[in-house]
């Protein structure tokens, strides 16, 4: 049977995972990309490099995301969160969310290599000088929940 998660739940699972996928919307053109993110409570975080997910969100900052947890077709959760995105400019709010990404992703990487495939670093002695990374945040104005558990 389909329930609605709790707000405790959905909060839960949100700090819990670290693969959402931003949905967004721009000149008639509709995306779905998984991301990994840091969720504190508040906000999400996440890092890209520039291509066609940011150029959208920045066009139309109005995004949807979402995260799921999956045991089998019958036994799930999913959140689904609204918000805006916004892009972090200042320098210290953007050491402070990298660091926090690393922190949550490090312990699911399988070795040093994906820190250079995901953007983080050009090379491990590097501090990213040739990836432009951009870190942003979705703040949320509304969140939602279900699951079935058979």
């Amino acid at each position: 049977m389909l329930r609605e998660l709790k707000d405790t739940q959905i909060e839960a699972l949100l700090k819990d995972q670290v693969i959402g996928r931003i949905g967004c919307h721009a000149a008639g053109i509709t995306y779905i990309v998984p991301v990994n993110y840091v969720y504190d409570g508040i906000n999400i975080y996440c890092h890209s490099a520039k291509g066609m997910k940011i150029d959208m969100m920045r066009e139309n900052p109005q995004v949807c995301f979402e995260i799921d947890h999956i045991k089998d077709v019958t036994n799930w959760e999913s959140v689904i969160a609204w918000g805006t995105f916004e892009e972090i400019t200042d320098m210290t709010e953007k050491q402070s969310v990298l660091q926090k990404l690393t922190d949550r992703i490090t312990p699911y990487m399988i070795d040093d290599s994906v820190t250079r495939e995901h953007g983080f670093v050009d090379e491990e002695s590097d501090i990213g000088t040739t990836v432009e990374l951009i870190m942003y945040k979705i703040i949320i104005s509304k969140k939602t929940g279900r699951f079935e558990d058979r």
